[in-house]
């Protein structure tokens, strides 16, 4: 009896672990995908959402006729596609966040590119970081931006100003997390194991 307890705490602490370590999924321009004329301006979507580290960018695009590039911040400023850091063509690229700080992404054509079709992500540091205190003084909140679902599933919201130290905690995010179902299960065995224990 004591082994199997044991092996369920120590399941139930990897399964915690494990859940803590997932990431999001966000599609990149919704229900178009990657393309040159998006619904939204891609560094405005982009704004409206909070990327951290083991999230992970989704781009849907004609395979053959697109691809996304990775790039260094003057390659991105000047439509650059010669060097990349990356580049993807299999039409559906799954890119996913592996530090913090700042990703630059465009279209394989640089005409496509100074057409819109490019990106900037800022990845945040820490994912569950403290408050930092609001220089509005005791007792006053930051406003929170209304947030609703898009048809896709991704989290929009109405426009926003850019993130400032007052939005250091993480906002719900494009789409459910992919551990929905782990974190049920973490806390079923969490249960059984308070029945088991008697507690």
């Amino acid at each position: 009896m004591e082994f199997l307890e044991r092996s369920l705490l120590f399941l139930a602490i990897f399964m915690a672990f494990l859940c803590s370590s997932q990431g999001y999924v966000f599609y990149v321009g919704g229900r178009k995908g990657w393309s040159v004329n998006p619904s939204e301006e891609y560094n405005h979507w982009a704004e409206r959402n909070r990327f951290q580290v083991n999230d992970t960018l989704v781009f849907k695009y004609e395979k053959g006729q697109n691809s996304v590039l990775v790039v260094s911040k003057e390659a991105y400023s000047n439509c650059n596609v010669e060097s990349p850091i990356q580049k993807f063509a299999d039409g559906n690229t799954e890119f996913k966040f592996d530090r913090s700080g700042p990703f630059f992404f465009i279209a394989g054509n640089a005409d496509s590119c100074r057409k819109g079709q490019r990106l900037i992500v800022v990845v945040l540091a820490l994912r569950n970081a403290p408050l930092a205190p609001t220089p509005a003084g005791p007792g006053k909140a930051p406003p929170p931006s209304p947030l609703s679902e898009s048809p896709e599933g991704s989290k929009s919201s109405d426009p926003a100003p850019a993130p400032t130290q007052h939005a250091a905690a993480p906002a719900p995010h494009a789409a459910a997390p992919a551990l929905a179902g782990p974190v049920v299960w973490v806390l079923a065995v969490g249960f059984g194991l308070s029945i088991v224990l008697g507690n």
